[in-house]
């Protein structure tokens, strides 16, 4: 018989668990609702020390907001390299804005309802990189659907992600019924086809 050696995550940084409380605080009463002492009592330190890792609350959301935006890209940008077919990397990237959001919902609120609070430049950054996602999903969906034009595909793209990002407002199933239902729902829009 041989042992299975079982991973676990590395510990999260001092810093990264500053950003997963506030992403939940900021989730659940708003960035304005939120004071610094609210974060650093989340994590067990004064609100003063978390000055040691972040300037302000307006760096921390820009942080977390452009955070998520790389990883999304860089993920979405792996799998149109990785994914030759493109019927395959569209249910790929349908796959992974599922992850991300069921595994997410915290980050996934505040992206949606913070992104007016974001300093400019940090702002302009996160939409650039959001831009250049979507982008990764109007080609897929131009080169799955016979026939769609640019405006539509990214009209498509952009719906769908509003389908699957509303899953912090609606978790009614367990998380594998929840992923799969989402993934059907989101290739059927996009294709008209179940996934």
């Amino acid at each position: 018989m041989s042992s299975q050696q079982v991973s676990t995550p590395a510990p999260l940084s001092r810093r990264d668990q500053i950003l997963a409380a506030a992403a939940e605080l900021f989730a659940r009463h708003g960035f304005h609702g939120v004071g610094i002492d609210d974060i650093g009592a989340a994590v067990g330190i004064s609100g003063p020390a978390l000055y040691r890792h972040f300037r302000s609350k307006d760096a921390m959301l820009g942080e977390m907001l452009t955070s998520i935006s790389e990883v999304l890209l860089d993920g979405g940008q792996a799998r149109a390299q990785r994914h030759r077919d493109p019927a395959e990397l569209l249910a790929e990237l349908v796959r992974f804005q599922v992850d991300f959001a069921l595994d997410n919902p915290a980050l996934i609120t505040v992206q949606e309802r913070n992104l007016g609070n974001l300093t400019d430049p940090d702002r302009r950054r996160v939409r650039a990189l959001q831009r250049r996602y979507v982008e990764v999903w109007v080609q897929a969906i131009q080169d799955v659907v016979d026939g769609v034009d640019e405006p539509s595909a990214r009209a498509a793209a952009h719906a769908v992600f509003g389908l699957i990002n509303s899953t912090p407002h609606s978790r009614h199933l367990d998380r594998g019924q929840m992923a799969a239902l989402l993934r059907n729902m989101a290739i059927a829009a996009l294709t008209g086809h179940k996934g």
